[in-house]
Order: structure tokens, then sequence, then C-alpha cells
């Protein structure tokens, strides 16, 4: 009996200190993973959304990819390519909070190795947010609450998965053995309301609510009302003005910024007379102007979607470099989204009244919407997006291209980016079958700053012909073009070439968007039959 009462406990010790399943180990990381980034996410919908360590990490990645990369990923994902990307971040934390779990458990040991690893995941975090452009030192609390939450409830989690692996053994009651069931289960369920609440909060900042407060937007001076026959949308083109939710996005803002009007400002300073600062309330009283623009990014590929047009109101930017007084020697005029992205523009580009280049509050009568800019953002016509269109704007400063170097500008894309002229077959679209005999093939055309005179359209080796144009709207937009020919069955090609009224046509080589626009020829293939 002695003997039997000596060795119960030698026999107990082992099942206490025993490994802990594979699959409840790596339960142990990811979930000490969720619930710091959820904890993050939780106070940084008190100071600032792209405080969160997460959005933090994924803004910073967006950063540090190369040029060519990202270049493939809009081609690729096109308007996905964020949402693969943050998928792609919760695949790699998820696999590797999972290992760091199974490899606590392999070790048989304390959870400190685990913690150390969970603590500099955390501080990659912590490394993300401080270097954000967009945040003070006080968003820093953010991505410290998540590295404090994973190291706390990491070893707690591995401790309960411990013990209630140590119950079972022993033969403990059933409550005694789901202990890490009940552990697990309120760091989900906590973690699921601090994410959520996050989100909410985040919500309360909305420009949702200060956007329909501004309400409709009348300029003093509209655009001249669009012909009827500004578009061939019957036979397949676009239609000539693009509705706000289909307007094309590309953009690095992981997070699309919601800043009220009522906080928003801008400063206009550098290389000039006199600082100033406006207010949305100061914009809104001028006198506001509508033109109708085409807008293209420079990461259009050959027959790319990344072209469209809206009406855009707001006040001339000239008008207000004039009244800060722009300085012999100014080259371009840095602007600054409140996301802390960048942007070189010519400066003679921005303060020529002849361009018509805006600070825009509006879009197709109506106040900007949150992804394209609201409260404000720059339209200057004639210029790719990424050296013009800086949206959620918030400061101008008059400089040198030696003194400052924006976001693209130092990852080796072009200083100067004009449009170049290019055109597009719509319909038929690419490997479609059509009916043998008459067909009508449409498409567009832009040549912004210097209109369109016309497109030629071949089919297959024939000679080029020339294509029926739209009206014209003004210079800075996009025209429609159709042609017709007869078909017979089979395979067939059709080529398109736009020639823009300062006489050139567009060149058939063929080269990439890197470093300021793409070139070729649109081809597309279809069969008739």
């Amino acid at each position: 009996m002695a003997d039997t009462g000596s060795t119960a406990p030698a026999d107990r010790e082992p099942a206490r200190e025993g490994r802990v399943r594979a699959s409840a180990a790596a339960l142990c990381g990811v979930l000490a993973l969720v619930a710091a980034l959820a904890a993050g996410h939780l106070v940084a919908a008190f100071l600032n959304p792209n405080a969160s360590p997460y959005l933090a990490v994924g803004n910073g990645a967006i950063d540090l990819t190369p040029a060519w990369l990202k270049d493939w990923a809009v081609r690729t994902f096109g308007e996905n390519d964020k949402a693969v990307l943050l998928a792609g971040m919760a695949v790699v934390l998820l696999v590797v909070a999972a290992v760091v779990g199974i490899g606590d458990s392999v070790s048989r040991r304390s959870p400190w190795p685990g913690v150390v690893l969970i603590a500099a995941i955390g501080l990659v975090g912590v490394a993300a947010v401080a270097a954000r452009p967009d945040l003070t030192g006080a968003a820093l609390v953010a991505p410290a609450t998540s590295l404090l939450t994973g190291v706390v409830v990491f070893p707690l989690l591995c401790r309960a998965a411990r013990r209630s692996r140590a119950a079972k053994a022993e033969g403990a009651p059933g409550s005694s053995r789901r202990v890490f069931l009940r552990a697990g289960a309120g760091v989900a369920v906590g973690a699921g309301v601090a994410g959520l609440g996050g989100q909410l909060l985040s919500g309360t900042r909305d420009a949702t609510a200060s956007r329909a407060a501004v309400g409709a937007v009348r300029p003093a001076i509209p655009a001249a009302p669009i012909p009827a026959d500004a578009d061939f949308a019957k036979l397949g083109t676009p239609s000539f003005l693009t509705p706000n939710k289909d307007f094309y996005r590309v953009d690095t803002a992981l997070a699309v910024p919601r800043v009220r009007a009522e906080e928003w400002s801008l400063r206009i300073h550098g290389l000039v007379d006199r600082e100033r600062r406006y207010s949305f309330a100061d914009i809104r009283e001028r006198r506001l102007v509508e033109r109708t623009i085409t807008m293209t990014c420079v990461s259009n590929e050959v027959g790319g979607s990344y072209v469209s047009t809206a009406n855009f109101t707001g006040v001339d930017l000239a008008d207000l470099l004039r009244e800060a007084g722009v300085k012999d020697g100014a080259q371009q005029l840095f602007s600054t989204s409140v996301d802390g992205w960048t942007s070189g523009t010519p400066i003679e580009a921005a303060a020529d009244p002849a361009r018509g280049a805006l600070l825009a509050i509006a879009m197709n009568g109506e106040p900007l919407p949150l992804e394209h800019g609201f409260p404000a953002r720059m339209v200057i016509p004639g210029l790719y997006g990424y050296v013009s269109a800086t949206k959620w704007v918030t400061d101008l400063e008059v400089t040198t291209w030696r003194a400052r170097q924006s976001y693209w500008l130092k990852r080796n894309w072009a200083e100067r980016a004009p449009i170049k002229t290019q055109s597009r077959v719509d319909t038929p679209r690419g490997f479609d079958t059509v009916p043998e005999g008459a067909i009508r093939v449409a498409g567009v055309a832009w040549a912004q700053g210097r209109g369109i005179a016309k497109v030629e359209v071949r089919l297959d080796d024939q000679p080029w012909r020339e294509a029926i144009l739209s009206a014209e709207v003004n210079v800075d937009t996009w025209r429609m073009w159709w042609i017709e020919f007869s078909v017979p069955s089979g395979g067939h090609r059709v080529t398109c070439r736009a020639t823009d009224r300062e006489g050139q046509t567009q060149t058939e080589d063929r080269v990439g968007t890197v470093p300021d626009g793409a070139t070729g020829w649109h081809t597309i293939n279809f069969t008739a039959g």
C-alpha cells in the first residue's frame, strides 16, 4: 500500500507536463494572434483607424512592394488587389501563429520561447505604425496594446491546454477537462467583440454623415451640356459620363480614409509669398466651377479599363496658388493625402488657368464618394493620376523637384506624365462569337489636352478604315467611335489606332506601364459563325 501511495503523484506529474496535441497547440497561437489584432483594432478606433497594426503592416507592405509587383497586382487583381493582400497577410499570420503554438507544445517547456516570437510579431506592428507619416506618437498605443495582449493571452491559453490534457489523462471530471475549451471560447468571443467594436467605432468617425450633410453641390459655372451623340452606348461603348459607382479606383490606401468635412483643411505653403489655409466651408463658399474631365491611370494597360469620365466641381487650383503667390524657382506642387501618400505635379500644370486644374469637392453632381477623395481631391486634366489626382488632399507645398520626392518618383516612375494618345475596342470583346455578315465594332479613344482627331480600324490584314466619331465634348475627354465590317465565318482580329489633334498617331510599339504609361495598338480576336 505504501508503494502504491508513493508512486501515484509521480504517475500524474508527467501528465501535467505532457505534450499538448498539435491541434490544441496551434489553436493557442491562432487565438492569441486574433485577440492581439482585435485589441489593437479596438484601440485604433479611438485614435486613427490606420493605427490598427493589421492595417499598418498592410500599408507598410504596399509601400515596400516593388513597382513592378504592384503593377502586376493591379493588372491581375484589379480593384481587388488590396483584398488579396489582406487575405494573404491573414493566411501568413495564422500559419505563423499556429507554428508558434505547436513549437511550444513540442518543446514541453515554458511558453516563453513562444511568447518571445509573439512579441516579435507585435514589434513588427509597432514599427509599421511608427513608420506611418499620417500617424502621431499617440497611435503607438494601438500596436502596443496588441503586443501586450498577445504576450499575456498566449501563455494563459497554453497553461489551460496543459491543464485540460493533464485532467483528461488523470480521468478527472469532464468539467475539469474542459478548462481549455472554456478559455479558448472566452478569448474567441472577446476577440470578436473587440474586433467588431473597433469596426463600429471606426464607423462613428464616419465621413458618411458628413458627406450627406454637404448635400447637393451646385456650381456657379456649370459644365456644358453633354450632347446626345457624345457616346454610342447602344453600339457597345461606355456611357459618356461614368457613374460614380463604376468610376475606376486605383490607389495605395488599404483602408479608405474617412475624413469629416468639418475637420478637413488644406494648407498651401513652401515657395509662396503667403501661406494659406482653407476649411471646407471656405472652399464651398467660393465660386464653384464644373468641368467634364476624363481621367486615366498610369497603370492602364493597352485596352485596359482604368479610364473614366465625370463632371467634377470645385475651385480653380490656379486661383488658390495665385492667392498664395508662387515664388520664382518653384518647380512642383507637392501634394499630400491625409494618409501620407504624396504626389508631385509640375507647377506649370497646376498653376496654368488655361489647363483648368481643380481642387474638386463634387463628382457628377454629388459630393465626392469616400473612395474617390471626400472631402476634396485634385483633378488636373491631361496628366496621369499619380502626378495629378491626389485624393483626400490636405497639404500642398510649392517646392522643387530636388527638395521633395513623391511616392512614385521614389520608385522610379517618371517625373512628368502627360497622358498618351490611346484607343480601345469595346465590342466585340476578345474571343466573342458573333454572327457572320455585317458586324459593328465600337470603342473609345482619348488624348487629354490634345483631343482626338480620328480613329482608324483594321479587320485582319485589310487596309485601315476611318471610324465614325462621336461629338467632341472638349479636348480633355474621351471620344467614342464605331465602324461596320462584313465578316465571313471563321476567326478574325480587329485592331484600332487613334490620332490626336496635334497629328500624332499612337505608336504600334507595345511597352508596359512603367515608367510613364503604356503604348501600343489594341487588338482583339473573335469568331464569326
